[in-house]
């Protein structure tokens, strides 16, 4: 491992310590860099998830050895239960060579912490209650040479230096956002809204998806809304209860997503325990940067990764997988560019950062924005819940579409549909 020249300065600062912050640490400092984590809380520490974790995610915790047994206090869950257009069905996870059959449900208040402790443990310093603000730069070259932060309890003023900084402090960024990236208007974002119930059925072994998001307050006629709803059982007596919602429609602002959340729970069966006195906790809500909404993803030495860079799935709101392999693709490219000689290469190296991640989800994404677009159309999206949901070889389809588990090579036909309608589409 680079010996720190002090204890404020190394070769990589990581800002943030969610899943994509940590997992870059973590793979950075496996591979013998000195790397800063710093995090402006203190662990454990609550985040609005849905807690539900496909195989896609379930292969980057195995990759970054975190014990996933049952004993350790994670959940397994089979597939994906669809509810609409008055079908229910049931899809076990596609058996395949790339990714496990098995998804997990774990609370994101100790989740993150593992991942982070995870990091320390290859060797990188973690900084709890470190609160970043300022960029340092080079008047000269306009790089990024370190940050400027408050730490601990005193909020003492320091300032940490490296020659490249990541960006992982999430959709809203400060990092970023104070090096000119600003968010891409013309790119989806959704919002998540989640609270927890005391639950009967807090050891489904299936996360449960509906697709049919009904706005049923008041007088006149129901309204379906742009979105989904979804029901985790977290084994531990409870349930996550949520919705996420995309800001395709014209509801998306004047509607409280929070009062909508209460209502639907309202709708469900008694014996569930979705009701007010059996909430455990607030409703809380948090944004979904999706589908690359902030670029470059590489620049003047600054790198972002997951909510930073809109890494989020926008054909099924998932961020946790791509934040950890957006993580690792990014520590890959600095680990090669670190061991250049000089400036000049090691630029060029780092400059292959987007490019990796165009060429990896870019197409993908660009389909998921198409998808977006049309299930805003309430028509839409109800005449693709009655007739797609009747259709169980489709809906395998969808389901492998919508989580992105395909094969690259040897995959099924389905995987090679997939696969191929990907590769065409422009990875803008």
């Amino acid at each position: 491992m680079t010996e720190p020249l002090s204890e404020n300065t190394a070769d990589v600062i990581v800002v943030g310590a969610g899943p994509a912050g940590s997992t870059t640490a973590y793979y950075l400092a496996k591979a013998g860099l000195d790397v800063l984590l710093l995090e402006k809380t203190v662990f454990p520490r609550e985040k609005v998830c849905g807690d539900g974790l496909t195989p896609r995610a379930t292969k980057q915790l195995v990759a970054m050895g975190i014990d996933i047994s049952e004993e350790a206090g994670w959940l397994r869950n089979k597939g994906l239960r669809i509810i609409g257009g008055g079908v229910r069905l049931q899809l076990d996870w596609p058996d395949l060579a790339s990714f496990p059959d098995y998804g997990l449900v774990r609370k994101r208040d100790d989740f993150d912490e593992q991942l982070a402790r995870q990091a320390q443990k290859a060797g990188a310093r973690l900084y709890e209650r470190c609160n970043v603000g300022a960029p340092i730069v080079d008047d000269r070259t306009g790089r990024i040479t370190g940050v400027h932060a408050k730490l601990g309890e005193d909020k003492r003023e320091v300032t940490f230096h490296a020659p490249l900084v990541v960006a992982a402090d999430g959709n809203s960024t400060r990092l970023s956002l104070a090096m000119g990236l600003h968010r891409r208007e013309d790119r989806p974002m959704g919002v998540a809204v989640r609270t927890y119930f005391e639950s009967p059925r807090h050891e489904d072994d299936y996360l449960e998806s509906w697709l049919e998001l009904w706005d049923r307050r008041g007088p006149g006629e129901d309204r379906l809304l742009p979105g989904y709803g979804w029901i985790f059982g977290m084994g531990d007596g409870t349930s996550n209860v949520g919705l996420g919602v995309l800001n395709t429609s014209d509801s998306f602002k004047e509607l409280d997503w929070r009062e909508v959340l209460k209502a639907w729970c309202a709708s469900m069966p008694e014996d569930w325990g979705y009701t007010p006195d059996n909430m455990t906790g607030p409703i809380r809500g948090a944004a979904l940067p999706m589908a690359f909404n902030r670029q470059p993803h590489y620049t003047k030495g600054l790198l972002l990764v997951g909510d930073a860079g809109g890494l989020v799935n926008p054909f099924n709101g998932e961020g946790i997988a791509y934040a950890m392999e957006s993580g690792q693709i990014a520590a890959d490219v600095i680990v090669q560019a670190h061991a250049r000689p000089t400036p000049a290469s090691r630029e060029l190296a780092l400059q292959r950062y987007p490019r990796v991640l165009k060429d990896t989800y870019g197409g993908y994404y660009t389909l998921g924005r198409a998808f977006v677009k049309l299930i805003g159309n309430p028509k839409v999206m109800k005449i693709a819940a009655q007739r797609g949901l009747t259709h169980p070889l489709l809906m395998k389809f969808t389901l492998k579409l919508l989580a992105n588990l395909t094969d690259p090579t040897g995959g099924d036909a389905m995987d090679r549909i997939i696969n191929g309608l990907s590769k065409v589409a422009p990875r803008a």
